[in-house]
């Protein structure tokens, strides 16, 4: 087995967590990882298109103001509209924040969602909600109750090519990023550390000093004749899943492909300067690579939104870097033609409250928040719904993150009416609200 260790994450609310995965056997139920592989391969073989879909989910860790984004509120009240102002986008009429500049100069490529809502102002329920689809039951459990998009795309898609990884996080899960009942093999792959700096390795992608590749091979020659025995009796194909994830983690050691795709310094200094010299802008320009190299889903967790104080301060400290970089992954995509199998979405947990506070700052809210889309083949250049006046609830077009979920399913070739059996066998959909946003068609 592989072991990949997270890192600890910590909200205001004292929340913290040890995220782990250990490279594991596939869940019995649905369709397993060989045999959508093998079905790839059949339609290849016949000459039928087999498209490379793939998304790049941006976690707004903490629940990001839409005021201070996406959703700016000129004739507000100003204790309402906050301390920051707000720049005119290449969409007439449409605003964003001031610190939006360069996505306001390519919001002809951006979709914006102003009207998503749900009734939960808890970070943990509320994570659980935008990369689940379901509201957590117990606020504290620390663990997913119900396995996250990226682990249903692991599951029910694998990567697109063979030698990397099917999830991807950078740098780590998100909150609700676990693959519950699905099993801990379908958590993401964690490339821990900084993008931004000179010595950035992603670790487990080589062999330790101690162990050699005949070695690595012998072990596994070993391990393929001890598990024969086992298929004796093996009735429900766990075997031959099992034996599929082993071959995958010796070609993630022993291969070149996942190392290529990780080794961000390859890019060149002009690249990299254009997504900017800093961790969330480094961290997109690899989550750009990652999908070139196949990787199927990849989540960029971003964090420090949760801006209870002096959220002047605080956003003009974090938002900018998060402008520079979605700008230039947008317009990298559309240069490659990869905007079409390409989807990035940007979500945090919640809004903020739309009256500022005794501490200058702003404090949780459901009740509605914005939400960026882009590429994947959608209808771009539009906002769609909006909030009141003040920025208290939705004006028009009301939607949920659970249909935000529901267009990325429809991206990636997944049916949400799908059922797996949670623990206790009870079949589960994979979303019980399904519907699309329909604006976003083209």
């Amino acid at each position: 087995m592989l072991d990949f260790i997270g890192c600890r994450h910590e909200f205001c609310d004292g929340v913290s967590r040890r995220d782990l995965l250990k490279v594991g056997a596939l869940g019995l139920g649905g369709l397993t990882l060989p045999g959508l592989l093998r079905a790839r391969a059949t339609a290849a073989a016949e000459g039928r298109e087999v498209r490379r879909t793939s998304v790049i989910y941006i976690e707004l860790a903490g629940g990001p103001s839409h005021f201070e984004t996406y959703d700016p509120k000129p004739t507000a009240p100003r204790e309402y509209r906050g301390p920051l102002g707000s720049v005119a986008t290449k969409l007439p009429g449409v605003r964003f924040s001031e610190c939006m500049t360069e996505q306001a100069k390519i919001a002809d490529r951006l979709a914006i969602i102003r009207s998503v809502q749900h009734e939960s102002s808890s970070h943990e329920t509320s994570a659980h909600l935008v990369q689940t689809g379901y509201y957590l039951r117990d606020r504290q459990n620390r663990e997913n109750e119900m396995p996250c998009i990226g682990a249903v795309a692991a599951r029910l898609r694998g990567a697109n090519v063979s030698g990397v990884p099917a999830y991807v996080a950078v740098p780590n899960m998100m909150r609700s990023g676990a693959a519950a009942y699905l099993g801990k093999g379908f958590n993401a792959f964690e490339t821990g550390g900084d993008p931004n700096k000179a010595n950035f390795r992603v670790n487990n992608l080589s062999l330790v000093k101690t162990l050699s590749l005949d070695r690595l091979e012998s072990r596994r020659t070993l391990l393929a004749a001890l598990d024969s025995s086992r298929r004796v009796v093996d009735n429900r194909g766990v075997s031959g899943a099992m034996d599929n994830f082993t071959s995958q983690a010796f070609e993630l050691v022993t291969g070149d492909r996942a190392r290529e795709a990780f080794a961000i310094e390859r890019e060149k200094d002009k690249a990299r300067d254009r997504y900017g010299r800093t961790t969330t802008g480094q961290s997109l320009l690899l989550a750009r690579r990652l999908v070139e190299s196949g990787v199927g889903f990849v989540t960029v967790r971003v964090g420090s939104w949760d801006d209870h104080t002096k959220i002047k301060d605080r956003i003009l400290g974090k938002a900018p870097a998060l402008d520079r970089g979605v700008a230039a992954l947008v317009k990298d995509l559309q240069a490659s033609g990869l905007d079409q199998e390409v989807l990035v979405v940007a979500m945090g947990e919640f809004g903020r409250t739309p009256r500022v506070n005794k501490t200058a700052g702003r404090d949780h809210w459901g009740s509605v928040m914005s939400v960026l889309v882009a590429g994947g083949g959608l209808k771009m250049g539009q906002v769609i719904g909006s909030s009141n006046r003040k920025g208290e609830i939705p004006q028009s077009s009301p939607y949920r993150p659970e249909h935000v979920l529901a267009m990325v399913y429809r991206h990636l070739g997944i049916d949400p009416e799908q059922t797996f059996n949670d623990l206790s066998g009870r079949p589960r959909y994979i979303l019980e609200r399904r519907e699309l946003i329909k604006e976003l068609l083209a």
